[in-house]
């Protein structure tokens, strides 16, 4: 979805979206390209974040592939940055990178979203941009998700608890927070939901927040990424 940037490996129109649920494709497609971003960059949403960070938080950043979202954090004076990845090609590029550009503090582990290797309590943000979809690629209905589908979304969401389809899972009553999102963009609304640990909203009462900001102009050109759901077959779903 939406302007995509990338150097060095671009893929064939014909990929499958399976193909996003093989580690030894990520670890491929990461020794080609260096740089890469699903969605929108995050000029389009500094915004949004910036709501929800100061310099002095914790930030942790899950499936960050190649993408340039925590330098640009470490920009805007956030320093303490965690970024984790599946794919060891992608880590070890990323550490190199950060390194070469001199920033040292910001830590890239290789780790599994599905088993978080971190104790209660370690960060005060987690950030999600595209990772989660890659879950959803075989989930078959989107709006009626298959079980094995559900079960991979809760165990992410229940290690980061130590969208319209999406909701009813993060309104779970495993999760004691709150669900808001926001929308940006004009021909096509990008959601970003924030997940706020503490009250409960009701599934009912979930709030949407039109915010007035930078429009930006999505003509067919930025719609022609390799994003998920782009390569649903709608018409074979079962709605």
């Amino acid at each position: 979805m939406g302007t995509s940037e990338r150097t060095n490996g671009a893929q064939p129109e014909s990929l499958s979206a399976l193909a996003y649920l093989d580690p030894h494709y990520w670890d491929e497609r990461f020794s080609k390209e260096e740089q890469y971003e699903w969605f929108k960059d995050y000029s389009h949403f500094r915004h949004l974040i910036q709501a929800h960070v100061t310099s002095h938080s914790s930030v942790l950043e899950l499936g960050c592939g190649n993408s340039q979202m925590c330098e640009e954090l470490y920009k805007d004076g956030v320093t303490d940055i965690t970024c984790i990845d599946l794919s060891s090609v992608a880590v070890e590029k990323m550490q190199k990178r950060l390194f070469y550009r001199g920033l040292k503090d910001i830590k890239v582990l290789q780790a599994d979203m599905l088993e978080l290797p971190f104790g209660d309590e370690c960060f005060d943000v987690v950030i999600e941009k595209g990772t989660m979809d890659v879950l959803f690629v075989d989930s078959g209905d989107p709006w009626n998700p298959k079980p094995e589908t559900i079960s991979k979304v809760m165990a992410m969401l229940k290690g980061v608890h130590r969208p319209h389809f999406r909701r009813p899972i993060f309104n779970a009553p495993d999760f004691s927070w709150s669900v808001e999102w926001v929308t940006f963009g004009e021909t096509f609304h990008y959601f970003v939901y924030v997940l706020k640990k503490g009250r409960r909203s009701s599934y009912e009462d979930v709030p949407v927040k039109m915010l007035e900001t930078p429009s930006f102009n999505l003509f067919h050109e930025e719609l022609e990424g390799e994003d998920y759901v782009f390569r649903i077959d709608v018409d074979g779903l079962n709605c």
